[in-house]
């Protein structure tokens, strides 16, 4: 690992790990992102990203999901942690995951939108 974190979490630090192997510079900042101190990661609702996102769109939260708001769109999303709430509304019309997941599907980190 390039830089070290201040976290005990093992699945965080693995999680920075694997995005830091990666060559995509949008991983990159994600594993940035969640190295921030935990009051400093990024919370987004879900209302934030049904503002921010198109249909058929991967978005990417380095933090965590919420559930206020509404997600009406037909969106993918992965994030490292979720609310139920949010993992529900998200599976009604998209499909979550996590940001795990998503890198070995797509460890280009092609058409990725990152949402903080």
């Amino acid at each position: 690992m390039d830089k070290k974190f201040d976290t005990s979490n093992p699945v965080l630090l693995e999680t920075i790990e694997m995005l830091q192997e990666q060559d995509a510079p949008v991983w990159s900042s994600v594993a940035e992102n969640l190295g921030k101190v935990n009051r400093r990661r990024a919370e987004v609702n879900l209302s934030d990203i049904e503002r921010v996102a198109e249909d058929g769109e991967t978005i990417v939260v380095p933090g965590k999901v919420l559930g206020s708001g509404y997600l009406n769109k037909e969106v993918n999303v992965a994030a490292f942690k979720a609310s139920n709430s949010a993992k529900n509304q998200i599976s009604e019309e998209g499909e979550f995951m996590f940001i795990q997941d998503l890198v070995e599907e797509n460890p280009e980190g092609e058409n990725v939108r990152v949402v903080k």
